[in-house]
């Protein structure tokens, strides 16, 4: 853990601080109120209780369990790539989509010049950090990942969309900065998928975090990750929120291979797997 890079933005965590990568499941009423809202029987009024009720819940429970940097739970999202599309303009709403399981999402399509035009996730942020005193996390989705998961039609490439969005989703980072954000997460799930765009996906990171005063995480997962590192270590954040446990804690050996340079969080539990993990099993990180 960067102690120094922390302790200087006024945050002081345990030895070995526990965190989630961000998304919890939606609770059985959330879930009515989202089928209720899209089916036109509910107002937005009503599926935001919902949604703060839901948020709430999550903060309580990750306080109970002892997390030590608290997430909101991303309560009010579907998916993490549509839900910032339908913020931005740009944008259109495509088809559905799988991405994985029996979980589909509606593909967007950058059909004009991408634009943030006011805050996306900061009133949610600001609203679960007034629900505890615990630090919270900023949650953006990144920009190489909202390009690669659209479809591009306006741009005449995939580099030039994956820069456009970098330099909006940056300011969605500055307000959660001005608003007192001193952790954020930017997800990029999509980072391993084509290692030869590597450097556009370090260009876009730079132009999201240079400068700006704020612990950086990025979440990456279920990928080749032998097809990236060591070059994946040029990403300016400070921290690599990796899953672990679906591949037996084997990629530490990769990394073994050449000098890793950032924090790294454990993923230590697998989300697409119903059997909870044992202490002996999460244990086997720390030996």
């Amino acid at each position: 853990m960067s102690r120094a890079k922390l302790q200087g933005l006024g945050i002081d965590l345990p030895l070995f601080p526990t965190t989630a990568v961000g998304s919890f499941p939606k609770p059985d009423f959330l879930l009515k109120a989202r089928a209720d809202f899209a089916n036109q029987k509910i107002r937005r009024g009503a599926l935001e209780k919902a949604e703060r009720q839901a948020t709430k819940f999550w903060i309580r429970q990750q306080e109970q369990l002892g997390v030590d940097v608290l997430v909101d739970g991303e309560m009010y999202r579907g998916d993490m790539v549509a839900y910032f599309a339908e913020n931005l303009d740009g944008f259109d709403e495509g088809g559905l989509v799988r991405s994985y399981g029996n979980r589909y999402y509606h593909k967007p399509i950058i059909t004009g010049e991408v634009r943030w035009i006011e805050p996306i996730t900061l009133e949610w942020w600001k609203y679960a950090r007034g629900l505890t005193s615990r630090p919270v996390k900023g949650m953006l989705t990144g920009p190489y990942t909202v390009m690669d998961w659209s479809f591009i039609e306006y741009y005449p490439d995939r580099r030039s969309a994956c820069l456009a969005l970098a330099k909006e989703i940056r300011k969605e980072v500055e307000a959660l900065i001005e608003e007192g954000a001193k952790i954020i997460q930017i997800d990029e799930p999509a980072i391993s998928v084509r290692p030869e765009e590597l450097p556009v996906a370090v260009e876009a990171m730079q132009m999201v975090t240079d400068g700006l005063p704020a612990y950086f995480i990025t979440h990456i997962c279920y990928g080749a990750f032998e097809s990236i590192y060591p070059g994946m270590l040029e990403l300016p954040v400070d921290n690599f929120d990796l899953e672990m446990s679906n591949s037996g804690l084997d990629m530490l050996d990769l990394f073994r291979k050449s000098r890793y340079t950032k924090d790294i969080s454990f993923g230590l539990v697998d989300v697409h797997d119903h059997v909870v993990e044992e202490e002996p099993v999460v244990g086997r990180a720390f030996d």
